[in-house]
């Protein structure tokens, strides 16, 4: 991989835009844009958060680098709208949001909250911009359907929760609005196919429920056994087909759509049999490399042992359970982390899903049951793991150290079976005193974004020089 210069960004805003061209930064209250190929600074602007102009071009950088910055006057959070024509810079504690046009250095709008507080903003999928009152949480709880004609919300209206459905392509009219079965409402996941909402309850509770945008309750699970605490992650498969549910207690659990029954149950095992591919990250390879090329990792044979914590349950928040479930961009291979387990990643291969694979009999599930086919091992706690948006088999993690780790089972090996294999590398970030703490993929799956404290740089592939620009 070539990896970039080091450059400067505060609260961890750096984004890619949409179409993968330019790249976000902000550094304190200003606003920079680079050239995704060159890096180069192509407009800066200066979020201002009082009554002046809120536009400084680059060329006046300079002067205004010698301006101190008061902490609650810097930009908490920053994104492209789905055009990558325009970009807000919102100032939380000031309230004060604005919006730049990426063709246009000259022009600017502004929102000023004024002495409401303002806890997040965001694009919606049009563009547009409006105000909608009590929402159960600032933070979560809602949603656009994806083919973003409806914003869906959660509320609390009376002491109750209720979901709110609004129009966006009418200016956001209240369209159905009904009360929920929860008592103290967690957050909602919509469905793929913007059929249904999955709700779930607070931290003391598993249950999760399954509403039609009508407001009837379709569906809705607990295990027979009660795990003592709440859900922990909420994950749907990409077909719609299957949601799956986890709580604290290291269990996954897959329901179906036809009966919103279980149809497997995945568990953290310690003990890893064949025919599971272990990868082990090499002891010191990054002292003994110096951080610099990269290394495969250890192939380990099964059976294997990894080290699972026992958390104490009788205090709250105990260090267990799942703390990510995503699926690669087919669906075909499910990513598990548990907090049990901090320094391994467990990737499920999952079966396919459409309307004939659905079962119809409690029988007909074990050919649903996903099945572990890797295990990625690491020296230190995995930090992020991010799918590649674009090819299904590619998989990035950071452990918060100065390399990055790779996983792909796209490799075509040079036999004559011509059959891809499994690829996992440890690559070293070529800088001092830099610890990736987090990671993210370009729109178009071709580079990386990696996260320290207070700097980033960015990772890209190395392409073929005969493949076509």
């Amino acid at each position: 991989m070539d990896f970039t210069e080091i450059y400067k960004q505060s609260s961890g805003i750096v984004a890619f835009s949409p179409g993968a061209h330019f790249v976000l930064t902000a550094v304190q209250d200003r606003v920079v844009i680079r050239r995704a190929d060159t890096f180069q600074i192509t407009r800066t602007w200066l979020s201002s958060s009082d009554a002046q102009s809120s536009q400084v071009s680059s060329r006046s950088q300079g002067s205004a680098k010698s301006q101190p910055v008061q902490p609650d006057a810097w930009i908490t959070h920053a994104s492209w709208s789905n055009d990558s024509e325009y970009l807000l810079a919102a100032c939380a504690k000031r309230g004060v949001v604005n919006i730049f046009k990426l063709r246009d250095e000259s022009w600017n709008a502004r929102v000023n909250v004024g002495t409401e507080s303002l806890v997040k903003a965001e694009w919606a999928p049009d563009g547009t911009c409006t105000y909608i009152q009590y929402p159960l949480h600032p933070d979560r709880g809602y949603g656009f359907r994806p083919d973003g004609r409806y914003l869906i919300i959660a509320e609390r209206h009376k002491s109750k929760d209720t979901l709110g459905v609004y129009d966006a392509s009418e200016l956001y009219r209240l369209v159905r609005h009904f009360p929920l079965p929860t008592s103290t409402l967690a957050s909602l996941s919509i469905s793929p196919n913007g059929d249904y909402v999955a709700i779930w309850e607070g931290p003391m509770e598993f249950r999760v429920y399954i509403l039609n945008l009508s407001g009837n309750t379709v569906g809705s699970f607990t295990p027979d056994l009660d795990p003592g605490y709440g859900i922990r992650s909420v994950v749907w498969h990409p077909s719609g087909f299957f949601l799956l549910v986890a709580g604290w207690d290291d269990k996954i659990h897959i329901l179906e759509r036809l009966t919103w029954g279980p149809v497997a149950l995945l568990e953290l095992q310690s003990r890893i049999g064949n025919p599971v591919i272990v990868w082990r990250e090499p002891s010191d390879w990054l002292e003994k490399t110096q951080g610099r090329g990269f290394l495969s990792y250890e192939r380990l044979q099964p059976p294997h042992s990894i080290a699972v914590g026992r958390p104490d349950f009788s205090k709250g928040n105990p260090k267990s359970g799942v703390v990510q479930l995503s699926f690669n961009v087919s669906g075909t291979l499910l990513l598990a982390r548990f907090e049990s387990a901090p320094t391994a990643v467990f990737l499920y291969a999952f079966p396919s899903a459409s309307d004939h694979d659905v079962p119809t009999r409690p029988e007909a599930s074990v050919s649903l049951a996903p099945k572990l086919k890797s295990v990625l091992i690491h020296t230190n706690p995995v930090v992020a793991a991010r799918w590649n948006p674009v090819r299904k088999g590619s998989l990035a993690i950071s452990c918060g150290t100065g390399s990055i780790y790779l996983w792909s089972d796209e490799w075509v090996g040079d036999d004559a079976t011509g059959e891809s294999e499994e690829v996992a590398e440890c690559v070293g970030i070529p800088a001092r005193q830099f610890n990736a703490q987090d990671i993210r993929w370009a729109p178009d799956g071709k580079g990386l974004i990696l996260l320290d404290k207070e700097a980033f740089c960015c990772a890209f592939e190395v392409e073929d020089e005969e493949q076509p620009v």
